[in-house]
């Protein structure tokens, strides 16, 4: 919603908007952009009176803004129904979906396309480091946009993405998450086969490997499908785009007719390896070449809160990520623990999802941080299950009632040459900033 504001404000509107706890980076980018932002969901929102109501799909039927609104008639619309028929109209969107990925994905499609000089319009779930904004309008007829499977708004249950109608569509993978619109896998399979539906068959689907996209394939596709693998594949199956070396700092990309290219870059991991190659792929729909793409990527510097490092004091290295689904926290903490470093790796996680509150995944908890010497958790009060009986198991792991707590016991714990990473999808209660205070003061002492 906050980069659906910049793209308002950048196409001439006049606009301003209310949220709840807002925090860093989008914030940040409000107040720089001068669109005014107040805390609340009051109806004095509404005065002046706007010429549309753009509903978030966080807003329910109860809150006085929304009330007002349905109650004087005034004209209001989803945020992805707006962005649909107001910036993503007549132009050539590539679209990302997925459960894991989309954010870095479609931040290196939209570097890829800006340096082949292809002035690409993008809505991205993130703010990338090139570009230092989530959102602009761009030049070009070409709109990269970060498709999401949550629900549209209260009045609209469709996913987000089915109102982008987009010619290049990516799949990274699709497992199960957003347990408090969706009953089971199947419901989003489902919608993800209405993505595919509005793709149209001079376009191209991208998709990564998984039985879940396979079934949302075997229900009916019109267009072209290429698939991406960060390896090898060992089925047999001639994949059409590989990378290899995903561990390395160099990584070689295979296009489907043997091409390869391979270039140094700052990321790490196997995920990454995959969302680089569907970024490749995606940028070939349009024109761009291997050699383009590698160079672009060579120089892409990552995402904010994707695994970005916020410091190091007292020689600790601190690092922030957006991870909150198990899938994302393991494929996180095994790529840094497969780094060549000396120390301790420490994982300090909040389960903030409405999906991990719902405890959905508390199974595969004790898991997901394996590759960690120590995993430290906090349990929100407002949880519906027991943490601490779902980790009891895994003796590494550490759950703690406060943030407070938490911060004392890694002063304690954590020496020069360890590193830690703290994962969660919100402000996490200033956690990131409050421990960098807290790690440089213990270093002057």
């Amino acid at each position: 919603m906050g980069g659906l504001a910049l793209l308002a404000q950048e196409s001439g509107f006049r606009v301003s908007g209310s949220d709840r706890n807002i925090y860093p980076p989008m914030s940040d980018q409000l107040a720089e952009s001068g669109i005014p932002l107040t805390d609340g969901y009051g109806d004095e929102q509404l005065v002046p009176e706007p010429d549309c109501v753009v509903v978030g799909n966080a807003l329910s039927r109860g809150l006085p803004v929304v009330e007002a609104t349905l109650n004087r008639g005034l004209s209001y619309a989803s945020g992805p129904e707006w962005l649909g028929q107001h910036i993503l109209r007549d132009r050539w969107v590539l679209a990302v979906a997925g459960t894991h990925g989309k954010t870095s994905t479609a931040s290196m499609l939209a570097w890829i396309l800006d340096c082949a000089g292809l002035d690409p319009g993008f809505l991205i779930g993130g703010v990338p480091a090139n570009f230092g904004v989530s959102a602009r309008l761009g030049g070009s007829q070409y709109f990269v946009v970060e498709a999401d499977e949550y629900d549209s708004a209260f009045f609209d249950k469709r996913s987000k993405f089915v109102h982008y109608r987009p010619r290049t569509v990516v799949l990274n993978n699709l497992e199960y998450d957003h347990a408090d619109i969706f009953p089971d896998l199947s419901a989003i399979e489902t919608q993800f086969h209405h993505l595919v539906r509005c793709v149209p068959g001079e376009g191209q689907i991208i998709r990564g490997n998984g039985a879940a996209i396979d079934r949302v394939l075997q229900r009916g596709v019109w267009t072209p499908v290429v698939c991406v693998a960060p390896q090898a594949d060992n089925s047999g199956e001639r994949w059409s785009w590989r990378a290899l070396s995903p561990e390395a700092s160099a990584l070689e990309v295979t296009s489907p007719v043997g091409e390869s290219v391979e270039f140094g870059w700052s990321l790490i991991g196997q995920h990454n390896a995959q969302n680089a190659t569907a970024a490749i792929a995606a940028a070939a729909h349009v024109g761009v070449t291997l050699e383009q793409s590698a160079s672009a990527l060579a120089t892409f510097s990552g995402v904010k809160r994707r695994l970005e490092l916020l410091g190091k004091p007292a020689g600790v290295e601190v690092y922030d990520d957006f991870a909150h689904h198990p899938t994302a926290i393991e494929s996180t903490l095994h790529a840094l623990s497969a780094q060549s470093k000396t120390g301790r790796l420490v994982a300090v996680i909040e389960p903030r999802s409405n999906t991990m509150r719902l405890g959905e995944h508390r199974g595969l908890l004790k898991d997901c941080t394996r590759s960690a010497t120590h995993a430290l958790w906090l349990e929100p009060a407002a949880l519906e299950w027991d943490l601490r009986q779902s980790l009891e198991q895994a003796p590494h792991n550490e759950v703690f009632s406060s943030t407070e707590d938490i911060i004392e016991r890694l002063i304690t714990l954590v020496e020069a040459g360890d590193r830690i990473v703290i994962m969660s999808n919100g402000g996490f209660e200033g956690l990131h900033q409050r421990l960098l205070n807290s790690l440089e003061k213990g270093a002057q002492r």
